[in-house]
């Protein structure tokens, strides 16, 4: 599913496929966070969701991180059953793993420091800052990973352009 040869292929029909910066690993991927792990309150809706219910953002962020493989209902549902039964201390064990996981699609650095280390003193504003990141990559988090994968073939397939030329 993601174009990992040359940046333009020639389907079959003439259809050229480009790929979209953000939806496909390494297709225009910087090498960085696109924003700190303290700035939560630049998404204040993420913030506000997150504060209340850190196992939605968690859900939908692992459903794209995923590709679709579990559902936000199935990640969230799991997520808050383990903070249900831990009493919050051990989210942090199954919530790093998505980051690590995350991290490795899109080429980011492990910082400011290890991620288990990061979900363990900071949870709320790593899942934060994952769900940014995603954002900042052209997913919609909250539409889940199908819409996204939809959306993405949409904006790569681009039909040749037509011959014009002049007539009476």
């Amino acid at each position: 599913m993601y174009p990992d040869a040359a940046p333009y292929e020639a389907a079959p029909g003439g259809v050229v496929v480009a790929p979209v910066a953000g939806l496909f690993p390494g297709a225009g991927a910087s090498r960085e966070w696109s924003s700190g792990l303290f700035d939560c309150f630049d998404d204040f809706d993420t913030c506000c969701l997150t504060f209340w219910c850190p196992c939605i953002t968690f859900g939908r962020t692992a459903e794209i991180v995923d590709h679709g493989t579990t559902s936000c209902g199935t990640s969230g549902a799991l997520f808050a059953l383990i903070e249900y039964l831990s009493g919050t201390w051990c989210t942090w064990a199954y919530s790093c793993t998505y980051r690590g996981r995350m991290r490795a699609q899109h080429g980011l650095p492990e910082a400011p420091c290890a991620d288990f280390l990061v979900h363990l003193c900071c949870l709320p504003c790593a899942l934060c800052q994952e769900y940014r990141e995603l954002k900042a990559r052209g997913y919609e988090p909250v539409l889940g990973w199908e819409f996204n994968a939809q959306r993405a073939a949409a904006g790569v397939a681009m039909s040749a352009p037509a011959v014009q030329g002049m007539g009476r």
